[in-house]
């Protein structure tokens, strides 16, 4: 069996890049995420195998070729399509970053968002794949490379969102009035008290609605339940102390989880590896190949 079709082994490597930017390169055999979503923007190219996903209530096979692209706070989940399960690279990308690779006074419509999950684009997953590997290898002793490898990011984020992006639109629930405001507080209460143990009737409480109300305004607006997107948070501070070099027993604790085995399934479940493989790789980043 040639080397390109081995089969994955359920393994992840995470480096660093330039401007808070993650590469991400993994294998999984039979590794199933949970639902969750991420803080910035996901680009994500599948190399081998179908890599089954739900996004905003739709499913998806993600093939060889494919992009994955997942806008900020877009929900989705992930797993193998087939026994032979898949292979993948991604960058986690900030949010300001990818604002910054558009030029706002020369496209005052800009486009700034993906406007599908899942394309088909085997000419930039190409280019995707050269440049991902020849960033980590450049990133490892940056100096005098750091303007060329900025200027290469940059025009490959500017050529995604030109060729498979959309202008910014008002979210789905500015249609829905009094919700909006409601919703919002909501938000900003799981964000602000994540490390508590919050019950819908809190949340409804904060909103002003009723709980059955709550619950399916909150779906509708954000396409995921109130109980994921607080276990979304509690993962992205988890993972923002452990760069910090906050001891994992601590970090549990001060996210919100209810023990360590609950702090590591749920990482798992999100992340793809446990803490602590998370921390050996993100925070003494190596060459991935």
């Amino acid at each position: 069996m040639s080397q390109n079709a081995r089969r994955p082994v359920n393994q992840a490597t995470f480096g660093a890049l330039p401007h808070g930017v993650t590469l991400m390169q993994a294998d999984f055999a039979d590794h199933a995420f949970e639902r969750h979503s991420h803080e910035g923007f996901v680009i994500g190219a599948t190399t081998f195998g179908i890599q089954r996903f739900g996004c905003k209530g739709r499913h998806y096979d993600s093939q060889a070729g494919d992009f994955v692209l997942f806008n900020p706070d877009d929900d989705h989940d992930g797993r193998p399509g087939t026994e032979d399960g898949f292979r993948y690279m991604l960058w986690y990308v900030p949010e300001d970053f990818v604002a910054s690779c558009t030029d706002a006074d020369v496209e005052p419509g800009r486009k700034r968002y993906f406007a599908n999950p899942h394309v088909t684009d085997r000419h930039m997953v190409e280019r995707f794949r050269a440049l991902s590997g020849g960033l980590a290898e450049a990133h490892t002793g940056l100096g005098a490379e750091s303007l060329r490898t900025e200027s290469l990011m940059r025009a490959f984020i500017g050529t995604m969102l030109g060729r498979h992006g959309e202008r910014p639109q008002a979210d789905a629930i500015h249609a829905r009035g009094a919700d909006n405001a409601a919703l919002s507080r909501v938000r900003d209460y799981i964000r602000t008290y994540y490390a508590h143990d919050l019950t819908v009737a809190d949340l409804a409480v904060v909103a002003g609605l009723s709980r059955a109300h709550l619950t399916r305004a909150f779906g509708a607006a954000y396409h995921m339940p109130p109980h994921v997107y607080l276990n979304a948070m509690r993962i992205r501070q988890a993972q923002a102390l452990i760069r910090r070099g906050m001891p994992l027993t601590a970090v549990a604790l001060e996210c919100g989880f209810a023990d360590q085995s609950h702090f590591i399934r749920r990482f798992k479940g999100g992340v793809g590896v446990t803490p602590s493989a998370w921390r050996s790789m993100y925070c003494a980043p190596r060459r991935l190949s």
